[in-house]
């Protein structure tokens, strides 16, 4: 028998008391019941992402949450400055072009993060850009986003500030009002520890004076309808009802612990597992890696693929290969969620032996010797 632990950033590990939670009989959804836990919701993601702006409920992946953030805000011909420095800023160009607009790119090495000025040099380049979209944590190269500075930056513009925070938010500090993010779009299966199918929004009251006069065409996406409903607590379409009542129980988890607790517990194991990886003679991919997950080069002469094979199969140990041009070149290990310190030991013991087999160079117990450490002295 081997234990299984899914450590890829997203899905990631559910509480039970989240699961146990979700498998309670389903409910009506149009019901004081239902309206207690979109209620309940509502304030408890405002407390998670630091805002006094609406959180709006998608019943969608949270690439449904992106396509709403740029169907609201731009209209065909608009034009909008988008990062691309990995799989998910390319969403962000290729969901402009579908819908019309006219998406800048801000081009980014993969593993490097935008520098903050390169926004400000296109916003005075582009004083009719209408946004500027970008990434919390590009979950593709594990690379983390300064939100803040460029929030400082964008707030002396008319553009919005929209921040993919998917595989970041919830893990790694994120304070939507005090840093400037008009709308983040965040998915229920990487921090938040639900299944996938739930995407949140939230929205700033200036996004909401640009999305009031956006005048293209919406309907299941319209942010307007869904605004309509929040005031009664209350969804325009059939919501995902059981993942919004395993969402309130894990909100409500990670208010009990106190949000500044959940970010300095992400840094802890981040940091653990990234000395864990110098101490097993490897590189961490991203020059600023998010504390959402941890992206590793593979060594000379092994590919990537073979060591995410052997820690499933040997191991029951799930975790993420590279993408695209990445693709056999790194590895990635998330450590969010519902992760304590005995999963990273684990994982660290396990990466060492497999790699050990496939003929890396190593001292077995290098790298749990250093997570520990990193353990011990937090």
């Amino acid at each position: 028998m081997v234990k299984t632990r899914l450590m890829t950033p997203g899905p990631v590990e559910i509480p039970p008391d989240t699961l146990l939670e979700m498998a309670r009989p389903i409910f009506h959804h149009r019901t004081p019941r239902f309206r207690k836990v979109a209620q309940d919701l509502a304030e408890g993601l405002k407390y998670v992402f630091q805002t006094t702006s609406d959180a709006i409920m998608l019943a969608s992946s949270g690439t449904g949450g992106m396509e709403a953030s740029v169907v609201n805000v731009l209209a065909p011909g608009e034009k909008a400055i988008f990062v691309r420095g990995g799989k998910f800023g390319e969403r962000w160009g290729e969901l402009c072009e579908c819908f019309g607009a006219k998406g800048i790119a801000l081009d980014v090495a993969p593993g490097e993060s935008v520098d903050p000025l390169a926004v400000k040099d296109a916003l005075e380049k582009h004083p009719d850009a209408k946004a500027v979209y970008t990434t919390l944590c590009e979950t593709s190269t594990g690379a983390l986003t300064d939100i803040r500075a460029i929030g400082e930056i964008v707030r002396e513009h008319r553009a919005l500030l929209v921040v993919d925070g998917i595989s970041g938010a919830g893990a790694v500090e994120l304070r939507c009002d005090a840093w400037g993010v008009d709308i983040l779009v965040v998915g229920s299966q990487k921090a938040l520890m639900v299944p996938p199918g739930l995407a949140v929004a939230i929205v700033s009251p200036k996004a909401w004076e640009v999305i009031e006069r956006c005048p293209s065409p919406r309907y299941y996406f319209d942010l307007r309808a869904a605004r309509k409903k929040l005031k009664d607590f209350d969804t325009p379409f059939t919501p995902g009802i059981t993942l919004m009542t395993g969402l309130a129980k894990s909100v409500e988890a990670i208010r009990a612990e106190g949000i500044e607790n959940v970010w300095r517990r992400h840094h802890v194991l981040a940091e653990a597992m990234r000395a864990a990886v110098r101490a097993m003679n490897l590189r961490i991919f991203p020059r600023v890696p998010a504390d959402a997950l941890t992206a590793v080069v593979a060594p000379q002469g092994i590919e990537a693929s073979k060591l995410v094979a052997k820690l499933e199969k040997e191991h029951g140990i799930t975790v993420a290969a590279g993408q695209e041009e990445l693709k056999n070149k790194i590895w990635r290990v998330a450590h969010m969620g519902y992760v304590d310190s005995t999963d990273i030991l684990a994982v660290v013991a396990a990466t060492e032996a497999a790699l050990k087999s496939l003929g890396h160079s190593l001292a077995l117990g290098a790298g749990v010797s250093a997570a520990q450490g990193v353990l011990a002295a937090k």
